[in-house]
């Protein structure tokens, strides 16, 4: 069976590829270097966070002929024969966890390595040992042969015995923070041509909870059912919710909208998600608006209201017990701030929350009314032909460099864009996502159609506005995702895309900048 499972096969070699854990890490690493190795250590903490993969690094490490700076080189006989020699010795505690066992690593011990320096017994999920194995193991483990090393390893540190803690160097893992595990995911993504969407890989990153082995399966697992990673994957297998939802929870108790809210929490409660993991995220999700709203000083109300409603969940997140109904507490908690008298937000400081992007669905827009204002500006002619040819020039000499470079361009733009035309229409552009770029066309993924419709009716002034702030001359394209997915349905990786002049899209007198001269490298725009 050639097929490895992705948290197989990229399972750390070496100290220099583990995630996170760098306070451990960096004391094994100068232990090794330093030659000042202890004769039993105790790695303690929550599954999947690396206490296995580092013991036999550390033990590889070790035995290593030729490791520089405490890294083993991965080449020599030791380090290439690791998984087989019989001075590594590995056991499951929750299987072999008698005195018979312990009696027998007691009369192996006395036996030399035979081609490394170090016998290094490796012991997983060792508070699962009887209290008489314990008893019998004590004397060995504070007094080992010279060349003998322990490395035991428990994610339930209370069951081990004070006087082993004693004898142990201890080393307590933490949960790997969500970046780094997305930062991983997103590695082995581009590694293994695994198509896939930021807020999936966030979300996958976050339901872990700190467990690089959990992200990794669900990865895998989603990898086999789709061509290409997406939330809504993710949500049809596993229970799940994004922060838009959680946006949309927030949206309805500020528009004072019952049945909103109560509809978007039993949606949400249908699809699976444990209650603890939701308000959790919630808790999270609502801190962040709260910093927002202090930071961009936009309404006292708002903050005080946010302040109260995390206060209520936290307090019901403690109470919560597999007995409650946490789902019907959750609705009660949150109805009780509509039509709140205390906490009641003025239309003025409602659109303030939404203008200001504490919130990423901007569910205020009306965008009718923003299309009507540009009836007499489109610089293109925006049809289906116009699209496809934008799309085609965009995966002409399309390469990850390009779109790296162009994701530091965009997020520039971002920052710095102050021309009116465009500052209305920011909170929509910003949810957009820079696709496939080439070195001068950038397609573009939008949330819906309405931002599609919406981004390129404004299409000429976008251009006009990131060339002009970063020296550049990028034309560029929105589809929506359900375009995109439609599109990557039929894609042919064969496919030798050509360039085709989009110059008769072009609508002439439409605007003051000259469009004879090349549009999108006119320098002389400021944007004041």
């Amino acid at each position: 069976m050639d097929y490895k499972v992705l948290y197989r096969k990229y399972r750390p070699s070496n100290f220099n590829e583990i995630v996170g854990q760098e306070h451990i890490k960096s004391i094994l690493v100068n232990s090794i270097k330093n030659n000042k190795i202890a004769h039993a250590y105790i790695f303690t903490g929550p599954r999947g966070t690396g206490k296995t993969s580092t013991a036999k690094i550390f033990a590889k490490t070790l035995n290593c002929l030729n490791n520089e700076n405490g890294i083993s080189c991965g080449e020599c006989n030791n380090c290439i024969n690791f998984n087989t020699t019989p001075d590594i010795i590995e056991m499951d505690a929750a299987s072999n966890n008698s005195v018979e066992d312990i009696r027998n690593i007691i009369e192996n011990v006395m036996i030399a390595p035979t081609t490394s320096k170090y016998k290094i017994y490796i012991i997983d999920e060792v508070h699962m040992l009887s209290t008489s194995a314990w008893n019998a193991f004590l004397k060995t483990l504070e007094e080992p042969p010279q060349n003998v090393i322990f490395i035991l390893a428990t994610t339930d540190i209370q069951k081990v015995p004070i006087t082993v803690l004693s004898r142990c160097q201890r080393f307590d893992f933490s949960r790997i923070d969500k970046k780094l595990i997305f930062d991983n995911l997103s590695r082995i993504c581009d590694i293994e041509n695994i198509k896939y969407e930021e807020e999936a890989l966030n979300e996958i990153a976050y339901i872990s909870d700190g467990c690089m082995r959990d992200a990794l399966s669900i990865l895998d697992q989603l990898s086999k059912v789709s061509n290409i990673v997406s939330i809504d994957v993710l949500k049809q297998n596993y229970g799940t919710v994004s922060n838009a939802d959680i946006d949309y929870i927030y949206n309805s108790i500020i528009h004072n909208d019952i049945d909103e809210l109560v509809d978007s929490l039993r949606k949400i409660k249908e699809s699976g998600v444990a209650i603890k993991i939701f308000i959790d995220k919630i808790l999270e999700n609502f801190i962040d608006k709260a910093i927002n709203i202090k930071k961009k000083n936009i309404s006292g109300n708002a903050f005080n209201q946010l302040k109260k409603i995390i206060e209520k969940l936290n307090n019901l997140l403690v109470s919560l017990n597999d007995n409650t109904n946490g789902y019907l507490l959750l609705e009660l908690e949150l109805i009780s701030f509509i039509n709140d008298e205390d906490n009641k937000l003025s239309n003025r400081e409602i659109d303030k929350i939404i203008s200001r992007e504490i919130m990423s669905i901007d569910t205020k827009i009306d965008v009718n009314t923003l299309l009507d204002k540009d009836k007499n500006q489109q610089i293109y002619n925006i049809c289906d032909e116009f699209i496809n040819v934008r799309i085609n020039n965009s995966f002409v000499g399309a390469s990850k460099e390009n779109k790296a470079e162009f994701i530091t361009i965009w997020d520039t733009f971002k920052n710095n864009v102050k021309k009116d035309n465009i500052k209305e229409y920011l909170p929509l552009i910003k949810s957009c996502i820079p696709q496939v770029v080439s070195n001068n066309n950038v397609l573009f993924i939008s949330n819906n159609e309405s931002i599609k419709v919406v981004s390129n009716s404004k299409l000429y002034d976008i251009e006009t506005s990131i060339n002009s702030i970063n020296k550049t001359n990028y034309k560029m394209i929105f589809i929506s995702k359900n375009d995109w997915d439609k599109y990557m349905k039929n894609y042919d990786k064969s496919k030798v895309y050509e360039y085709i002049d989009d110059k008769e899209f072009y609508i002439e007198g439409k605007n003051s900048i000259k469009l004879a001269e090349d549009i999108f490298g006119n320098e002389k725009i400021n944007l004041e």
